[in-house]
């Protein structure tokens, strides 16, 4: 990844009967299973992605 803060991400709930723009926020967030965590680039993009779904996921480092 670019130089440059970075932000992990937790799945914490999941994706079971909610819309399919929730579904694609995750699958673009790189969460399909709770559980799984990713390191993310700290944009903009990727903090309005967070809030959308953010009953879903929770923030476990900022860097």
């Amino acid at each position: 990844m670019a130089k440059g803060k970075h932000i992990t991400v937790e799945q914490v709930g999941s994706s079971i009967g909610r819309p399919e723009r929730q579904r694609q926020t995750l699958v673009g967030l790189g969460l399909t299973r709770i559980g799984r965590r990713r390191q993310l680039e700290d944009t903009p993009a990727i903090r309005g992605m967070i809030a959308k779904v953010a009953h879903l996921v929770k923030i476990v480092d900022e860097k």
